[in-house]
């Protein structure tokens, strides 16, 4: 690795402290296959849904114009990468997001492409 910094504006030990603090490559790995799940127009549009109520696979499907099996295989997914949660209530399923990481990393997301679009 850099054992200095070439524009000697990061001290060497400050630079080892940022080398030392790369994560772990299964890690690295894990945040790869996190961020390609939200590479999909079709999962993205049911996660603003979900960020801003909690529909069942029915409802879901209405809302993005998709059959409810391909909602229900967007969900799966979703589900396996533990960004959406599901509660039953009968037979009816409903989904929400799994945690409030899950809703600020969308917000996040969406408030930087705004403010991109805008500029």
């Amino acid at each position: 690795m850099l054992a200095k910094c070439k524009c000697k504006n990061i001290s060497k030990t400050k630079l080892t402290e940022i080398i030392d603090g790369l994560p772990e490559e299964n890690i690295i790995d894990q945040l790869c296959e996190f961020f390609r799940v939200f590479g999909d127009s079709t999962r993205l549009r049911i996660l603003y849904f979900l960020s801003c109520n909690e529909f069942c696979v029915a409802d879901l499907s209405t809302l993005v114009g998709m059959q409810q099996s391909a909602v229900s295989h967007q969900l799966q997914t979703l589900r396996l990468h533990r960004l959406v949660k599901c509660r039953k209530e009968g037979t009816t399923s409903y989904y929400s997001l799994d945690d409030s990481h899950v809703q600020e990393i969308f917000g996040i997301a969406l408030k930087h492409i705004n403010e991109v679009l805008i500029k």
